[in-house]
């Protein structure tokens, strides 16, 4: 579309804007404002999730700055880790791998996990921004952030039990619908094929990690810490997906490298699904799965 004169760089920044003010919290809310998560609650399973992505971001805060000096890279680099497409990919993964019937405690994991996903990212890439300054900052960005107020929105609509009417409900679930291609859309518009060389070791790093190193990681601590099956396979999809469309268009909101971070979203995306059915054959192969 750039190339004939359908975008521009004005259009793309507009719609990063639009994407992330109204597009993704809409879909943040519609998806976890679903997702009922007071019916199914395995809480082992939710602290284990949350306490190994907060190693992962703490193994990563300590090694990526050593990594890399320039710290509007270094808050990309690390949500590049932990922060993955679990919305999108969840639940297919979860009802190819165990069917229909198990896909409860999947989406009960999407619930709290992407409230978790976004909270630590407006952290992370508001402390390592061009334009930090102070506590008090990044306090007032996460506190105005609207990916944080979709998640709270739809946590509290779910757990209270709220009845949103069908026409609002309607309508918020076609709005929730557009995130994902406008986003992928400006990301598209965004990337620059011929800068993806200067950030190649950075690019190799991270992908290497998100895509190989984390899943493992995650897999090995679940076995030991006892989940198998459907729990195990809810873990496996959490980790194992591309990085999350969202992350770039963060990255542009909070003054980071969304460069980089968009091409860390496309190539992730370009080989997850060898990486995942690679790790679906190994895990199924010796009865894991």
């Amino acid at each position: 579309f750039r190339r004939i004169n359908l975008f521009d760089d004005n259009f793309i920044s507009m719609a990063n804007k639009f994407a992330f003010k109204i597009l993704l919290p809409a879909h943040l809310f519609n998806n976890i404002y679903k997702s009922e998560i007071s019916e199914t609650v395995d809480v082992k399973l939710i602290i284990f999730a949350l306490v190994i992505n907060v190693l992962i971001i703490g193994t990563m805060g300590v090694i990526v700055p050593k990594f890399e000096r320039d710290k509007r890279n270094i808050g990309v680099m690390i949500q590049g880790f932990y922060r993955s497409n679990f919305v999108l990919f969840g639940v297919p993964l979860s009802i190819n791998l165990f069917g229909d019937s198990n896909v409860a405690t999947v989406i009960t994991l999407i619930a709290i996990m992407i409230p978790f996903f976004n909270f630590t990212s407006v952290i992370l890439l508001d402390w390592y921004s061009n334009d930090r300054s102070d506590y008090k900052k990044t306090a007032i960005s996460i506190i105005k952030n609207p990916l944080i107020w979709g998640c709270i929105s739809g946590i509290a609509v779910s757990v209270l039990n709220i009845n949103i009417p069908q026409f609002a409900e309607k309508t918020v679930n076609e709005v929730a619908k557009m995130a994902t291609p406008l986003a992928l859309m400006a990301l598209g518009g965004e990337i620059k094929i011929e800068n993806t060389g200067k950030n190649l070791r950075n690019i190799a790093f991270v992908t290497v990690g998100k895509l190989l190193a984390v899943p493992a990681f995650v897999i090995t601590a679940g076995l030991a810490f006892g989940f198998r099956g459907v729990e195990l396979g809810a873990l496996f999809s959490m980790a194992a997906p591309s990085i999350s469309v969202s992350s770039y268009t963060m990255a542009q909101q909070c003054d980071c490298n969304s460069e980089l971070a968009g091409q860390l979203v496309f190539i992730t995306t370009l080989f997850s699904p060898l990486t995942i059915f690679l790790f679906v054959f190994f895990l199924k192969s010796v009865g894991i799965f």
